[in-house]
């Protein structure tokens, strides 16, 4: 059966896209200003406390005196942009998904490009859920690194144009299984960037009284306990989520091919990361695992995760093989 694509939603789309892409790339560099010129949370601490030492001065208890409220430092202001900049970015790649399945009368995750643009969307989502609190902006840079980076992937090489989805993926559990993949999928995004930070807090790095860029730089992080609890609570939800969709793609491939597993290379790599997930919640609350080297284990995770998306999708000959590419 042949469906109609409006091409004129369709072009909606890619500039929703387009558009999404270069406001977060200005939100990136907003919030990289103020984590490159603000102060250590340390030391604005240490300030505050001495300047709460001082004498207090006449207007302050001259009454009828009312003296302006002190504006925030120009750092903070252009972070406080960059996160409203990140929200418009998120709203806009919203409406390229979309835009795009109105355009093809489908749920538009068809294909890999429409697959990334769901888990960038779902791991922007819930970075904004999680660093909602203004001590946590800083680790918004490093999130949004890894997102442009698939963006832009995505856009630049594993663009689709807007077609109906392919007779193998007409079925009611394409979105179904997808989206919760995606979901699942995003929230580990955002797992391995806090693991890695958090790895990097309790380096070398993270030493105090560092003078050199990158020591500044990783001064004005969180806490590596912050770090760590980030990286184990988004685990904690992402896991049983990615889970339930590997479950419903088994359900989906017992209804298509007949049985539920045939250690096809995605169904194989998808279940090694999993696991993988479930090591690292396990040496999370093991003594002599839980620092260090549960981190390393929820990185390998989402290394796990990154090379099932795209060598598997592109490079191994499998059922699964539906990159939908150009």
């Amino acid at each position: 059966m042949s469906t109609t694509i409006d091409l004129g939603l369709a072009r909606y789309s890619d500039w929703a896209f387009t558009s999404s892409v270069l406001v977060l790339v200005g939100a990136l560099l907003l919030l990289a200003v103020e984590l490159a010129y603000s102060r250590s949370r340390r030391a604005e601490s240490r300030e505050l406390v001495t300047a709460g030492s001082g004498a207090v001065t006449p207007d302050s208890v001259t009454p009828g005196v009312v003296t302006d409220a002190p504006r925030r430092p120009f750092d903070e202001r252009i972070g406080t942009s960059g996160v409203a900049l990140v929200y418009v970015g998120i709203a806009l790649l919203l409406g390229c998904i979309v835009l795009r399945g109105l355009s093809t009368s489908r749920v538009p995750w068809g294909n890999m490009y429409e697959f990334i643009n769901l888990t960038c969307f779902c791991g922007l989502v819930a970075a904004a859920v999680v660093l909602r609190r203004p001590q946590y902006r800083s680790l918004w840079v490093f999130v949004l690194v890894p997102v442009l980076i698939l963006l832009t992937v995505s856009g630049r090489w594993l663009y689709s144009h807007a077609a109906p989805v392919m007779p193998a993926l007409q079925s009611y559990w394409l979105p179904i299984h997808v989206s919760v993949v995606s979901l699942g999928s995003g929230v580990f995004l955002v797992a391995g960037v806090a693991s890695i930070l958090f790895l990097v807090k309790m380096s070398r790095l993270g030493q105090p009284g560092r003078t050199d860029l990158a020591g500044r730089i990783v001064s004005k992080l969180p806490d590596a306990q912050t770090l760590d609890r980030i990286a184990y609570r988004t685990t904690i939800f992402a896991f049983p989520v990615f889970g339930f969709g590997v479950i419903f793609g088994a359900i989906w491939a017992e209804e298509a091919w007949g049985r539920y597993w045939g250690w096809d290379p995605k169904e194989t790599v998808s279940f090694i990361a999993w696991v993988v997930y479930a090591a690292y919640l396990h040496a999370r609350s093991t003594a002599g695992w839980r620092d260090r080297k549960a981190a390393w284990i929820n990185i390998v995770g989402f290394v796990a995760m990154v090379f099932n998306l795209f060598f598997i999708n592109l490079v191994t000959v499998g059922l699964h093989s539906y990159a939908g590419v150009g």
